[in-house]
């Protein structure tokens, strides 16, 4: 047989293995047609050995769902809870690693599910605060009768049941990092005393007369429009300031779909590893592909629910596309238009191509049999940057 039936045999038995073509008969409409049916890279030969490492070192990346650069806990392994490889995340999380060593306040702004905590998390672990206490605050979970004593201590007999003084969340923090989630659910009477305890980094317990000193990096979150809020009366303006000094915006789901198959397979080897009844181990390509074109709107959170669901209904060890379609509640994507569809393929192209020739426009342009200015055109027109994939290839050569 050749190389694409046998690639398609073997991926009926194993749907989520890479597979990687080297072939002396190669052209572009094949590389397409490879690319469409699921092969993981087409390498043409004579191939260089190196850039043959570099896909198969990625393509344990993809299936594993581990960075490369985490698998001996080096100097990346601050973002070792961050599952994915998208040009987007990998811009914010260079954005974020570049900024973490400094004090600086730090708002990040995104849709709910997507990881905010995660990333607060991986910014911490980045900074010189590392080894002091990462304290996450979610605003929402706190009634807005206890934001005081929660945040700032109180003194013993302060009020009824405070039957011992207590260290609040923020003292707690001294020395870390402070995580205030869901910030613009914070009570607005409380965000004056906020403010100044930005101002004075000292705190005073409730029913205290004592200010206490507490230095801690603060980083916020939320998925509101705090401009708007600022504009509705609803924030304080001055604390907003205070808080975005820099905003990094997490992507939704929708804009990473190159990263859902990695998270699903990261979430189905959780559930496996603590649920031994656990049969399922792998997912159809049917399957795959409806969660790859779901539209998400619970994002992270969404999916991994979704995976969880399909996990403990599997009876047999690949996960089927109706057992994904009945948790998706029968209702893939189905309003996905001509246009939208051809730009989501064209896109998913040019991240292979580039993952094919590491980030090198003048061969990826060739390949796609486009010039230099034209095939940029398209790159800038999806927001994909190729450093992203050559610098991909150098952590990995």
């Amino acid at each position: 047989m050749d190389g694409m039936a046998m690639f398609r045999q073997l991926h009926d038995k194993y749907p989520t293995l890479p597979i990687i073509i080297l072939t002396a008969h190669g052209s572009i409409p094949d590389a397409v047609e490879a690319t469409r049916e699921g092969v993981f890279s087409f390498l043409t030969k004579p191939f260089d050995s190196q850039k043959l490492l570099a896909e198969i070192r990625l393509a344990l990346q993809v299936s594993t769902g581990i960075p490369a650069s985490n698998d001996e806990g080096g100097e990346n392994n601050w973002r070792k809870g961050i599952i994915g490889c998208s040009s987007q995340l990998e811009n914010l999380l260079l954005e974020a690693r570049r900024i973490a060593p400094s004090d600086v306040s730090v708002l990040i702004q995104s849709p709910s599910g997507t990881g905010k905590e995660l990333l607060a998390q991986a910014i911490h672990d980045a900074s010189r605060r590392a080894d002091k206490p990462f304290v996450a605050i979610n605003c929402t979970a706190i009634p807005e009768s206890l934001f005081e004593s929660e945040l700032f201590g109180h003194a013993k007999g302060a009020f009824t049941g405070a039957d011992r003084t207590r260290d609040g969340l923020i003292k707690e923090a001294d020395g870390g990092t402070l995580f205030l989630d869901e910030i613009g659910d914070m009570p607005l009477d409380f965000q004056g005393k906020l403010l100044r305890f930005l101002q004075e980094k000292q705190v005073r317990p409730v029913g205290s007369n004592e200010m206490q000193p507490v230095d801690v990096r603060v980083l916020s979150a939320t998925h509101h429009d705090l401009d708007h809020a600022v504009y509705t009366g609803k924030f304080r303006e001055d604390l907003y300031y205070r808080l975005n000094v820099i905003t990094l915006e997490l992507p939704p789901l929708s804009e990473r779909r190159e990263d859902i198959s990695m998270l699903a397979n990261h979430f189905l080897r959780q559930i496996h590893t603590r649920d031994r009844n656990c049969v399922a181990r792998s997912y159809s390509p049917q399957a795959m592909a409806l969660l790859t074109m779901a539209k998400w709107p619970g994002n992270i959170r969404q999916l991994m629910n979704v995976v969880e669901q399909v996990a403990v209904l599997a009876t047999t060890p690949v996960i089927s596309e109706s057992l994904v379609l009945r948790a998706l509640k029968g209702e893939p994507d189905k309003t996905e238009s001509f246009v939208q569809a051809q730009r989501r393929f064209e896109r998913d192209y040019l991240i292979k191509i580039l993952q094919m020739t590491s980030g090198n426009v003048t061969h990826a342009s060739k390949q796609a049999g486009r010039n230099r200015t034209e095939f940029y055109k398209l790159l800038h027109r999806h927001k994909i940057d190729p450093k992203q994939y050559r610098l991909a290839a150098k952590t990995m050569s």
